[in-house]
Order: structure tokens, then C-alpha cells, then sequence
């Protein structure tokens, strides 16, 4: 059996924390599809209707109340007659009766009507989506706005790794979020600008320097052939380890658990070397570059090979220092309070929240201070940035609330358009992974073992018989991340994840692989068309069946479902659309024949609609990240 053979992280984990979802995501997902699909028609729709309504009543609505036609009753979209019957005084159902004869006599694109109750249901015409599909069909940037001339940018923050251990599965979750959002926001009409902070300093990275130095004997990548991101987090497992061995030591001595956790001699020794480092020491500073130089070539390769960038990168070791001029400029102005210690707070009370601490009684910065410094240089280097999307997990949730009301108070104008992407954290079923004693679930073991997933999937399948060995090497790596990317991305950002690695990778249901297997099998469709199907076809050419026009209908709806997406900082609408499409795409495909059909004028047509169809799954994948194989 299948499941018997495929055996994934073994001794790490089957699946990650399980998920109970109060509300059906299918069911939010699809009431997201019908949002958008009302607003495109409600564009459209709304002028006839208000012209409509003054004709035949001479008045002017303040508002057309519209909403998606339900399942049962025929139509496209419904206009609620209620709020007119409070005007005119009259049974809505003969107003929705007038209303729909004027729309069928007068609009070009209504086709006919029926009234239930107070509700007009208004079918749109077939002239009017084969207009609107010969407008979009040849145009690969449909759905995608451009910038507008002198508008803001947005900066976009993801990954945000530690130098003291390689990128692991929580890493994964948040790069393709912050990626895929950065993505988003530059379809929907935003200039964005990608960036990570990289936190390069502190204890955490001396305790894998002194490891290094007590037991690396002068190992290099190059020498223990391993990435240098993992070398280095090797040693930060090799810290804890000495760690916990001095406590049970010193404990054994009579010291208690607290004063064995302060005083063992490792820890003693990691604290003073962050001390030479802060002061300089030449020594010090050097290994750290060279540790750190590894580790920077360890998350590079990482990166391109899960297949994201970055516009711009800040270190925390040129960072860490900023902020400090602004609590003191803030301080003057009342903002800040001082404290008989010396140290500087905030009172965010009134606000809900409490008093916050920014610069420690002995001048030191605080992570917050760190984070208000950052901030403000960033739209220093960036001066057209009016706005910040911080991926980061919900774990932080308070800090960015309390960064935010800061900002504001300092009157920045741009804190107001400050966005935390915050996002539900992924445990093992023994708890939280802990770098430190190396209970990771590593980036590059996990994208490894996707594409020996989709390998053995695709070889029990036989998906891929007749491809020679290299091609079957991209295709399962394609597949694989694709697989991947795909079910994390189509979780609510602030949802955990139930991740089951064979479930992830099927070719059938709402995953990547099967999408990316209807976009090659359209590609096939489109190479075994030996005719010019290039030339538009007007409305009176052609007859639309139900399931073309309920294409046509989702197709229409692109648009919109990328600037919901942007709007509300989420893949999940991406992804969930185009598996809406691709489903409706294989419901066609099922039901009426393409190459097959006897008239001709029906069959360049159905060829232009699978084209398109095409074209929206390769857009759409495009803004999760995700590429498309021609063939497979």
C-alpha cells in the first residue's frame, strides 16, 4: 500500500497539531468567490439599475442594495426591493416586476428576470460575457493593476531568521506568507518593496561561538561538507547540551537549580564574549563575521531554492542601536515618562493595554526600541513607504500593537497604514520545536522529503511514464513544492496547520499537485489543436453552455479576488479561488466536448476558454509562489 511505503520524518513527526475549524474554510472561501463575484457584477450592474429606477419613479437611489443570487432561483445577482418599497409605498414585487422589464427592454445586458418576494434576480446576458471574455482572453495581466504614478509603497517583512541555527519549519510557513502577500499587494495596483531583518547579535549567537571554540577544532563547511547554517546550528545544540551537563554539575555541588542556570561556567563565558563583542573586540568580531558568513550562504541557498527574494536586508547588529535618539526626542515631548530609576516608559492604559518599558534604567535599548529605530529608518531609506506588513507569528501579537500605538504617538502619518501579519505558530505533537535541542523540523529536509514525496506518489501513479530522468527530476520538484507551498498557503494566515505530507501531494482534491495537473493537461489540449483558434468570436456566433458561462462567471471574478486578498493580507483567497476554477474547468471538461465538437465556431471557443483558464491557474500560482509544468 501506498501510505505503508511513504514514510515521512519518522521519528520527527506524522502530522502536525490538529485543527478543529469551528466554521467549514470551504464555506468561507466560497462566500469570499460570491463577495467578488457580486462586486464585479454590482460595477456593471448598478448604473442600469439606477437609471431604471429614475425613469420609472423619478427618484435617486442613495444606494443599490445587491447581493448573489441564491442557489435555488435562477439569476446572476439580486437587487433587494425593499428599501424601495419604504419610498414609494408600494408591493415589491410589482416594483421588482417594472424594474426587471425596464432592465430586459432597455440594458444590453440583461437577459431576462424573476421576482421572488422583495428580490429582483437578474440573469445577465450571453452577449455580455463573450464581450467581456474576447476583452480579457489575449491580456496576461488581467486581474493585475499597475502603480499608480506617486503612490505609496508598502514594505513587506518576512523571514526575519536567527544567525545561530538554519530555517526551519516555522520559518518556512512565514517566508511563503510574506512572500506570496508581497506578491498580492503588487497585483493589486501596490509598489512593495521586500525585506527581512536579520537578527545577527545578542546571546543567542555568542552561545554558538563559544561552542565553536571549545569544540569545533577548526571545522568549516567546506571540511564537515554540511551547509554552513546548519554547521553553526549544531553548535548552538552543543551549547545547550554543555549547558544542561554544568547545572546537573554545579547542582551536585549544593547550588540550587537558579543559581546553577546563572552561574555555569559555558553561559558565564557566552555573556562575556557579548560583552567583547559590544566593545569591539577584534578577535571576537572576527569569528563572529566568519560564523555569520556561513550561515548568510546556508540561508541564501535556502531561499532560492524554496524560491523567494528579497528588495533589501537590515541586520540587527546595525540596527540594534536605533531608536534611542527617538525616546529621548519623544521624552521631551511627553510621549515618554521617566521613571525614578532612570529607565523610560510608556502609558498605553488608557488605550487597554498597559505601560511599556523602552530604554532600561543603564541607557540600554530594549527589542522594542529596537523595532520604533528600524521603523522610522526604514521610510528614510524608502521615503515613498506609507505603510509596513510585518509577517510575524501571533506569538507577537501584543508587541505589534503596542509598536504601532507608538508610532502613532509619535505621529508618524505612515503608522497608520501598519499591518501585522500574524500567523498561527506549527508544533510537533510533543509541543513547541525547540532549536536548542535540535527538535526542528529543518527547511531543507522538509523540501527535500516533499520532492521524494511527490517522487513515490508520482511513481505509484504512473504520472510520468515516458519522461527521461532529468525531466522527472524538475517535474518532482515542481510537484513537491508545489504540494507544499500550496497547503500551507491555503490555510487562513492565523490558523495552525494539520500537515499531512501524502495528503499534500494527491492528485486529486483541493491540492497543488491536482491544480498543477489540470494546467498540464490544458497544456496538452492546447498542442493537440491543430487549428488557428486565435480570431474572437462575436456574441451571435456562439450558444453558451451552463458550464461555459459558470466559467465565465468565476473567470470575471479574478479581479476582485485579488484585491480581497491584498486588502485582507491573505493567499488563502488566492488559492482557494483557483481551486474553485479548476474544479468548475474539470466539470467542463466532463461535460462537453472540446476538440470534439462538431461546430467549429464552438470548438475555437472552447480551446480559448481552456486557454484562459490556463493562463489564470499559471497567474494565480504566480502570486503563491508556485510554478506550472507545461507537461506531467
Amino acid at each position: 500500500m501506498l501510505q505503508q511505503k511513504l514514510i515521512f520524518f519518522e521519528k520527527i513527526f506524522l502530522v502536525f497539531l490538529k485543527l478543529e475549524y469551528s466554521v467549514s474554510y470551504q464555506n468561507i472561501i466560497i462566500f469570499a468567490g460570491q463577495k467578488a463575484y457580486k462586486m464585479a457584477l454590482a460595477q456593471i450592474i448598478t448604473p442600469h439599475i439606477e437609471k431604471a429606477v429614475k425613469a420609472l419613479f423619478d427618484i435617486n437611489l442613495e444606494k443599490v442594495e445587491l447581493q448573489a443570487t441564491r442557489k435555488e432561483f435562477e439569476g446572476d445577482i439580486t437587487m433587494v426591493i425593499f428599501p424601495l418599497v419604504k419610498q414609494l409605498k408600494s408591493n415589491p414585487v410589482e416594483l421588482g416586476k417594472k424594474i426587471g422589464e425596464y432592465l430586459v427592454e432597455h440594458s444590453d445586458i440583461v437577459e431576462r428576470f424573476n421576482v421572488v418576494s422583495g428580490f429582483l434576480n437578474i440573469v445577465i446576458s450571453d452577449n455580455y460575457y463573450i464581450n467581456f471574455f474576447n476583452a480579457v482572453k489575449n491580456n496576461e495581466e488581467y486581474g493585475f493593476e499597475k502603480p499608480q504614478e506617486g503612490g505609496k509603497a508598502v514594505m513587506v517583512e518576512y523571514a526575519s531568521p536567527n544567525t545561530n541555527k538554519p530555517l526551519h519549519l516555522g520559518h518556512v510557513r512565514n517566508v511563503l506568507l510574506g512572500y506570496s502577500v508581497a506578491e498580492i499587494l503588487k497585483a493589486s495596483g501596490k509598489k512593495v518593496y521586500k525585506t527581512q531583518i536579520i537578527n545577527d547579535r545578542g546571546i543567542h549567537i555568542c552561545k554558538s561561538m563559544v561552542a565553536y571554540e571549545k569544540f569545533g577544532n577548526g571545522e568549516t563547511p567546506e571540511s564537515a561538507n554540511i551547509k554552513g547554517d546548519k554547521l553553526v546550528g549544531n553548535y548552538y545544540v552543543a551549547f545547550d547540551k554543555a549547558y544542561k551537563e554544568e547545572i546537573e554539575a554545579l547542582k551536585a555541588e549544593g547550588k540550587t537549580e537558579d543559581e546553577a542556570k546563572k552561574n555555569a561556567p559555558i553561559l558565564v563565558e557566552a555573556q562575556d564574549m557579548l560583552r567583547k563583542w559590544e566593545a569591539g573586540d577584534a578577535e571576537v568580531v572576527a569569528l563572529w563575521e566568519k560564523m555569520n558568513g556561513w550561515v548568510y550562504k546556508g540561508f541564501d541557498e535556502t531561499y532560492e531554492n524554496i524560491g523567494v527574494d528579497f528588495d533589501r536586508n537590515y541586520y540587527e547588529s546595525n540596527t540594534y542601536l536605533l531608536g534611542k535618539d527617538v525616546v529621548a526626542d519623544g521624552l521631551a515631548k511627553g510621549v515618554f515618562y521617566k521613571k525614578e530609576d532612570g529607565s523610560v516608559w510608556i502609558d498605553l492604559t488608557d488605550e487597554g493595554l498597559d505601560e511599556k518599558l523602552v530604554l532600561r534604567a543603564d541607557g540600554t535599548a530594549v527589542y522594542m526600541t529596537q523595532d520604533i529605530g528600524t521603523a522610522i529608518q526604514r521610510v528614510k531609506d524608502c521615503p515613498d513607504v506609507g505603510g509596513m506588513v510585518y509577517t510575524v507569528g501571533n506569538e507577537q501579537d501584543y508587541h505589534f500593537k503596542v509598536l504601532f500605538l507608538i508610532l502613532k504617538k509619535l505621529g508618524y502619518d505612515w503608522a497608520e497604514n501598519l499591518y501585522h501579519l500574524s500567523y498561527g505558530m506549527v508544533d510537533l505533537p510533543s509541543g513547541k520545536m525547540k532549536s536548542r535541542e535540535g527538535t526542528v523540523v529543518d527547511a531543507d529536509d522538509l523540501m527535500t522529503e516533499m520532492t521524494a514525496t511527490a517522487k513515490n506518489i508520482s511513481e505509484e501513479l504512473g504520472k510520468l511514464d515516458g519522461y527521461g530522468d532529468e525531466e522527472k527530476k524538475k517535474l518532482y520538484k515542481i510537484i513537491g513544492l508545489g504540494a507544499l507551498k500550496y497547503y500551507i498557503l491555503k490555510v487562513d494566515p492565523k490558523k495552525r496547520i494539520l500537515f499531512n505530507p501524502e495528503e499534500s501531494v494527491d492528485f486529486a482534491g483541493n491540492t497543488g499537485p491536482f491544480i498543477q495537473y489540470t494546467y498540464a493537461r490544458i497544456q496538452s489540449l492546447l498542442r493537440r489543436a491543430d487549428f488557428d483558434y486565435s480570431s474572437a468570436l462575436k456574441p451571435e456566433d456562439i450558444v453558451l453552455q451552463e458550464r461555459e458561462k459558470e466559467l465565465l462567471k468565476l473567470l470575471l471574478q479574478y479581479p476582485e479576488v485579488i484585491q480581497n486578498a491584498a486588502s485582507g493580507h491573505s493567499p488563502a483567497l488566492i488559492a482557494n479561488y483557483i481551486y474553485e476554477v479548476v474544479k468548475e474547468y474539470n466539470s467542463f471538461y466532463q461535460s462537453v466536448p472540446v476538440l470534439g465538437a462538431e461546430v467549429e465556431n464552438e470548438k475555437v471557443f472552447r480551446i480559448q476558454l481552456s486557454k484562459k483558464v490556463g493562463d489564470t491557474i499559471k497567474s494565480a500560482f504566480t502570486l503563491l509562489g508556485i510554478g506550472v509544468p507545461e507537461r506531467m
